[in-house]
């Protein structure tokens, strides 16, 4: 797959500002302003991904074939417990969706070195309900367990590519091909999922149970990430993309992760830990990451804003690009 080619850009003559047209398409133009992945995924520490098939809305919890109520419901115990839910789907199924029957679930807790998987089919998607969300947010696997015993423990890790193209283009345009062909080459473990932050990454990815959120990924290197992931790795960068962060920490931190796995190499997906962050109130945070082995790094992480300006999703208009960027000291 062939991501669309990057814009020309030239200088704002009021501002000053390099500004990438927006109609080119946010993720064209998120390449051509140099825009960093690491530092962009959202944060949540636990994941609940249910199946609905057929349409999404740009909001899909509350604008699809789901029970707009219990999408609410879903939404509200989510954001209480630092807990994102999600629709998926697989990449046949678009047509007109069920609003009650049995479909997957899954539940997934990210802290490294404590993360887990589990899945179940639901016989009503009311059931999402009874899951005892705070236990999730807090990674106590045995009251999750206690609380929805259709649930089961998987040891093969899942890749969710957002699809959700009410939400944006790009996610339809790039993500789409992406999920069917990895799909195919894993059916069961490749899903299509509603909006997960950063559609001008597409093709963009999360990872259960680690939480890793990666971006500009085509099928090969989807796959690449599922099969690294079997084995308990995670790699910066995967071909012309890479890691966006892992979602259990905030966007300094996964920075901070990112940069120590580039001056070691490390590659074991729970080896480190992030274990402060000190914020000076000058857009600088220092980050303590630390290595299971005992070892320690001081990240400095500063938040910048760039000349250039680029859309963050597509048509909208074009807004300063503002990122983070680590050194480790």
């Amino acid at each position: 797959m062939t991501a669309p080619s990057a814009p020309d850009r030239s200088p704002d003559a009021a501002s000053g500002r390099e500004e990438v047209p927006a109609g080119a398409g946010c993720a064209a133009g998120s390449i051509a302003a140099g825009e960093l992945l690491a530092g962009s995924a959202p944060q949540a520490v636990g994941w609940v991904a249910l199946e609905q098939d057929g349409r999404w809305g740009a909001k899909a919890l509350t604008d699809s074939d789901l029970d707009p109520t219990l999408g609410r419901a879903m939404e509200e115990r989510g954001a209480a417990c630092g807990v994102r839910p999600q629709l998926i789907r697989t990449p046949t199924m678009h047509a007109s969706g069920r609003t009650d029957g049995p479909r997957r679930l899954l539940v997934a807790h990210t802290r490294p070195g404590a993360s887990w998987l589990l899945e179940a089919v639901v016989d009503d998607p009311a059931r999402v309900l009874d899951l005892d969300w705070e236990a999730l947010g807090a990674g106590d696997r045995a009251a999750v367990l206690d609380s929805l015993p259709e649930l089961e423990p998987t040891d093969e890790p899942h890749l969710l590519v957002c699809t959700n193209a009410k939400r944006d283009t790009c996610c339809a345009v790039l993500g789409r091909p992406v999920a069917r062909d990895a799909w195919s080459a894993a059916p069961g473990r490749v899903w299509e999922t509603t909006h997960i932050s950063g559609h001008r990454f597409a093709a963009t990815t999360l990872l259960l149970p680690s939480g890793y959120l990666h971006g500009r990924l085509d099928t090969e290197n989807a796959l690449t990430v599922l099969s690294d992931a079997e084995v308990g790795l995670v790699v910066p960068e995967v071909g012309a993309g890479g890691v966006r962060g892992r979602s259990t920490w905030s966007p300094a931190g996964q920075v901070a992760e990112m940069e120590v796995r580039r001056a070691t190499g490390e590659e074991d997906m729970d080896a480190l830990d992030v274990l402060a962050e000190t914020d000076t109130g000058t857009d600088l945070v220092e980050v303590e990451v630390g290595h299971s082995d005992g070892r320690r790094w001081t990240v400095r992480v500063q938040r910048v804003i760039s000349a250039t300006s680029r859309a963050e999703s597509c048509g909208k208009e074009a807004v300063p690009l503002v990122q983070w960027t680590g050194a480790v000291v």
